[in-house]
């Protein structure tokens, strides 16, 4: 079994699996890293195919852009699905699962609601992946992304598990524009949140931050969990849903939408008679 989970098959060339990386922010420059990193490490089985926002800001840091782009991400994977034939034939054909590519997961809980097929982000994947080891600390950019990723956690079930989080100055855009000075600064980080009592581990989360973990890692006393991987990971292992897999087989939102693109809207409950 590859870390992937995808196990290798005897024989026959194993199937391509297909992983959808949806960027909630607008900025292709994340979504180029997204790419290069998840693809490197989800491996050669993997066809992975990233799509960035069609709206919404360049970078999430704020409760206002962490809303938009929860709406940003279901457009998106609407038009993604609408669009089945992107520019690489490796990647044709619906995802067999989908990585919210922000550590923050905006949207999460709706998209899984409405897709067919895993859902994850990478701050759950993260948490999920740090937990492992025990109770785990977050290091991230942004200083208003402390309370956010709090009740994040509350939400998925691991802020038992979670000892604190630190949030260095820069963001992760500036984080990953200046990546000398920022492997100085997160290693500091990441091994202040290791050395508190009972962590052991830590989460390097953020998009602009993927490949960092790897960097620091010589100076942290505590594994120093990679967003990005971790998210690559996981999203190729998830079950799908029970509930949803129940309730149907096809991507859907169970509601009537207005104003909004023609691939999410297509993708809502038909009107009723009276307008239900």
């Amino acid at each position: 079994m590859s870390p992937t989970g995808v196990p290798a098959a005897s024989g026959a060339a194993p199937k391509v699996r297909r992983l959808l990386v949806v960027n909630p922010n607008t900025s292709l420059a994340v979504s180029a890293l997204l790419q290069r990193h998840v693809q490197a490490a989800a491996g050669p089985g993997v066809a992975v195919r990233t799509v960035t926002a069609r709206f919404g800001a360049p970078y999430i840091a704020c409760e206002a852009s962490y809303a938009v782009a929860g709406h940003a991400v279901l457009d998106a994977w609407a038009a993604a699905l609408a669009d089945p034939a992107p520019p690489d034939p490796e990647e044709h054909g619906a995802p067999d699962a989908v990585l919210i590519g922000c550590f923050g997961d905006p949207g999460l809980l709706a998209l899984r609601e409405c897709s067919p097929v895993p859902v994850t982000g990478l701050a759950e994947a993260a948490f999920i992946a740090a937990a492992r080891h025990g109770r785990f600390g977050i290091v991230t950019g942004g200083e208003r992304w402390g309370p956010m990723l709090q009740r994040l956690a509350q939400a998925l079930g691991h802020a038992p598990g979670l000892v604190g989080i630190h949030t260095v100055a820069p963001t992760g855009a500036q984080l990953a524009a200046d990546p000398v000075a920022a492997q100085a600064l997160l290693a500091r980080a990441c091994q202040g949140m290791a050395r508190q009592p009972g962590v052991r581990a830590v989460v390097l989360g953020g998009a602009g931050l993927a490949g960092m973990a790897q960097a620091v890692q010589p100076e942290v006393d505590v594994p120093v969990i990679d967003s990005v991987a971790a998210g690559a990971w996981w999203a190729l292992q998830a079950p799908a849903p029970a509930a949803a897999q129940a309730l149907r087989s096809g991507a859907g939102c169970d509601a009537v939408w207005e104003g909004l693109s023609p691939e999410l809207s297509a993708l809502g409950r038909a009107r009723g008679p009276q307008g239900g």
